[in-house]
C-alpha cells in the first residue's frame, strides 16, 4: 500500500447527476439480503425526503476512515462517501459520532438514519440491522511493538491483545467471528489470546501499544489501513499479518426495505461510475472498492 493521506486531497466528484428520489430492487454483487419488511417499510426514507436530511452515524477517530482535520470538521473516507450518499439522494447531510457500541446495538429510535462506518456484516449484527449494500473491503491486521520478538500471529500464542469494543477484531480473538456475506473465506485462528483487552477507542489501542513490549500490550488487532496510518506517524510499532479479510457495508436500523433498497441504487451507481474507487485510492493509495483475493 502506498502512503495514506489525513489531508484531503482534490479529485472530480463524479456524481453523474443522480441527485434525484432513488427506488427499485436492491442491486449489484456483495449486497447483503435485507430481512422481510415490517408495517412500517419507508418511514425512515419518507422522513429523510420531507426533512431533506440525511442523519450520519460514523466515528471521529478512526483515521483514515474518519476524522476530525485540523479544521476540527469530520474528514476521511467514510466521511466522503456518506457526503456522496446525500448528495445523490438530493438531501444535505448531518454528521454524530455515537459510540461504536450504540450504533452496532441496532435500535436506534431515530437518532440517525445511516451508518457510514466501514461495519463488517455479522450474523450477530444482522438481528438487529440490516446491510444494504456493500461499498468496501478491507483487511484486518494484527501489530505488535517494534522491540516484541513476535514474528508471525503464532507467536502471540497466551499473549495480552487488544481489540475494539464489539468489533470484528473482538470478535476474531474470541474466536467467535461469523461474516455474513456471500464468497468470504473461513476465519482461521492460529493463535488464543492469553488475555484479551477490550477498549472503547481503536486509537487508545495504539496509544498503549506504543509504550513499549509487554507495557500494557504485547499486540493489536484492527484495520489494516489503521495501523499503516498510526506506523506513518512515527509509531514504533510494526505489522506481523493479516487475520482476515471482510466486506464493509452501510447499516441501517431493522426493517425499513425501501429505504435499503434507495442506499444499495446509490452505491451501485457509485460502484459503477468508479466514485468509490477514486476515494479509495485517495485515502488507502489502493483500490478496495473491489474483494480483497
Amino acid at each position: 500500500m502506498n502512503h495514506l493521506h489525513t489531508h484531503h486531497s482534490a479529485i472530480p466528484r463524479l456524481r453523474g447527476g443522480f441527485a434525484r428520489t432513488i427506488l427499485g430492487a436492491l442491486a449489484l454483487v456483495g449486497v447483503v439480503s435485507l430481512a422481510a419488511a415490517p408495517a412500517h417499510a419507508g418511514e425512515v426514507l419518507d422522513q429523510i425526503r420531507e426533512e431533506g436530511v440525511l442523519k450520519v452515524a460514523t466515528d471521529s477517530n478512526w483515521a483514515p476512515q474518519s476524522f476530525l482535520n485540523e479544521n476540527n470538521e469530520l474528514d476521511g473516507f467514510d466521511v466522503d462517501i456518506a457526503k456522496e450518499i446525500a448528495a445523490r439522494m438530493g438531501v444535505d447531510i448531518e454528521f454524530v459520532t455515537p459510540d461504536w457500541t450504540l450504533i452496532t446495538a441496532g435500535n436506534w429510535g431515530g437518532r440517525w438514519d445511516l451508518s457510514v462506518g466501514s461495519m463488517t456484516p455479522t450474523k450477530e449484527r444482522g438481528r438487529v440491522l440490516d446491510f444494504p449494500v456493500v461499498y468496501h473491503y478491507a483487511s484486518v491486521g494484527v501489530a505488535v511493538h517494534n522491540d516484541s520478538d513476535a514474528q508471525t500471529l503464532a507467536d502471540l500464542e497466551g499473549r495480552r491483545v487488544a481489540a475494539c469494543t464489539s468489533c470484528t477484531g473482538e470478535l476474531y480473538l474470541n474466536k467467535e467471528l461469523s461474516i455474513d456475506a456471500p464468497g468470504v473465506a473461513e476465519v482461521e485462528y492460529p493463535f488464543t489470546a492469553g488475555e484479551i483487552v477490550s477498549m472503547e477507542q481503536p486509537a487508545a489501542m495504539f496509544d498503549d501499544l506504543r509504550l513499549g513490549d509487554g507495557v500494557r500490550l504485547d499486540a493489536v488487532v484492527d484495520s489494516l489501513a489503521a495501523m499503516r496510518e498510526v506506523v506513518e506517524r512515527g509509531y514504533p510499532i510494526r505489522i506481523i499479518g493479516v487475520a482476515f479479510n471482510e466486506p464493509l457495508a452501510l447499516a441501517i436500523d431493522k426493517g425499513d426495505a425501501e429505504f435499503g433498497a434507495a442506499l444499495a441504487e446509490v452505491v451501485t451507481s457509485m460502484h459503477a461510475d468508479g466514485t468509490i474507487s477514486a476515494l479509495s485510492q485517495e485515502w488507502y493509495g489502493e483500490d478496495y472498492s473491489q474483494p480483497i483475493q
